[in-house]
């Protein structure tokens, strides 16, 4: 089979769930070597997970009494009793991947660009030349509007970006869309916040006249 057919076979969608997945599960390695995805060296790297953390254990905690639940009351079924529990392990291993995705793929700020990211399906990249204002602001709501993307962690967001043009933007199953003001979370919004305005104001400052030699 020729190294483009599962391209042209599989859908789009089915082809960027796969590939979620393959991240997920990569971000376990990750996640007990304590590396990070995506951090170069001299970049400034801001963590958001901590603020879902307790929700993603109790959620993989209700699963795993529930994959218990339902092994003991089909056993007589042997049949559905497997399928049943393969499919929820699987279901928790992916809740606790997901969260091991969020934790290991943080926000980054780097001269170039900042990288906000959500887990292993949203990662956009901002040049930071497109970035007219950075806003401290505490958001517990979020309706969804056009050319807005909403990056909450249980449902809070505490800095909003404009941008002086739209960026394009994938969702998870490959939507092209324009975005124009970005709404994230991090752990430390005033850290993340001084980082972007150092990084703007390096890109703006006038270089250095050099004297010409006599």
């Amino acid at each position: 089979m020729k190294r483009g057919a599962p391209r042209a076979v599989l859908p789009e969608p089915v082809r960027r769930m796969a590939g979620h997945e393959l991240r997920v599960f990569a971000s376990f390695g990750m996640w007990a070597a304590r590396r990070r995805h995506g951090v170069p060296a001299g970049a400034s790297a801001f963590p958001y997970a901590r603020g879902q953390a307790l929700m993603m254990y109790a959620f993989a905690f209700v699963c795993a009494v529930e994959t218990f639940g339902m092994w003991a009351l089909l056993r007589d079924y042997p049949v559905l009793h497997r399928v049943t529990l393969v499919l929820d392990v699987y279901t928790v291993v992916m809740v606790l991947g997901l969260h091991a995705a969020s934790v290991t793929r943080p926000h980054v700020v780097t001269r170039e660009a900042l990288r906000v990211r959500r887990g292993a399906h949203v990662d956009l990249r901002i040049p930071v030349e497109r970035i007219a204002e950075v806003r401290r602001e505490n958001r517990f709501t979020h309706t969804p509007r056009e050319g807005e993307l909403n990056l909450d962690v249980g449902a809070q967001t505490s800095i909003t970006i404009e941008l002086t043009e739209p960026v394009r933007y994938l969702t998870l199953l490959g939507r092209p869309k324009e975005v124009g003001v970005v709404r994230l979370h991090a752990e430390d919004p005033d850290q993340l916040a001084r980082a972007l305005d150092r990084v703007r104001q390096a890109r703006t400052r006038p270089s250095p006249v050099l004297d010409r030699p006599g």
